[in-house]
């Protein structure tokens, strides 16, 4: 079994109840008419809950949305360091946040922490960019979503070509080289384009293989 975490970073209050009532994880939050320290605190206390979870034994998740405003609030509380990057973010700002994110771990004899973790895009922030560049190849999977699919209503709105796992070939041992085939074949297309026949092949198959096998014929 697994248990999972949300943690709810400077959101808005009814985003937080619909959170509450139709997630069966356990939700902590500071919503957005909280003050800073509030979201540091429950930062903070949740994930030392989430680590006593894995020393536990127990393989804990904790989702975080998001580090960018993580990041914004820890900026804020940030005392001077006589050096401040464009967009006000000053260069220490980001310690913890990163810290809080290279949380996740195996713990040998124990469980496991996993953490997912939203960054915030094309905010027209200059902050906000800087944040991302900082936390972007720090984890081991990254899911790009696409503001274009989401618009059409395309769902799930993910740019395939943009996202991917680190060091796959650890944890597939079958189909790897039919998988990369695959992936190729998605990379001569938009990302629209890739998810629309994606989602019409998955809809005519039936098992991993048949899809890999259906588009290898094609490809």
């Amino acid at each position: 079994d697994v248990h999972l975490s949300i943690l709810l970073v400077d959101e808005r209050p009814e985003e937080v109840t619909d959170f509450i009532r139709s997630s069966n994880a356990e939700v902590f939050a500071s919503s957005n008419d909280r003050k800073t320290q509030s979201h540091i605190r429950i930062t903070e206390m949740t994930l030392g809950y989430a680590k006593r979870k894995a020393e536990m034994g127990q393989d804990a998740v904790l989702l975080i949305d998001s580090l960018t405003r993580l990041g914004r609030a820890y900026n804020a509380i940030q005392s001077n360091s006589g050096r401040t990057l464009s967009g006000g973010l000053d260069i220490r700002a980001l310690e913890i946040p990163k810290k809080i994110f290279g949380s996740a771990r195996k713990i040998e004899g124990g469980g496991s922490l996993t953490i997912i973790a939203t960054c915030l895009v094309e905010t027209n922030s200059r902050m906000d960019d800087l944040i991302f560049e900082e936390f972007k190849g720090t984890g081991n999977m990254e899911l790009v979503l696409d503001r274009e699919l989401a618009n059409d209503r395309i769902y799930p709105a993910i740019n395939i070509t943009a996202s991917g796992t680190r060091n796959e070939a650890k944890f597939i041992t079958d189909s790897l080289e039919e998988r990369n085939m695959v992936r190729r074949y998605l990379l001569k297309k938009s990302p629209k384009e890739s998810m629309l026949g994606l989602l019409k092949v998955l809809k005519n198959t039936e098992s991993n293989q048949e899809l890999l096998n259906q588009i290898a014929a094609i490809s």
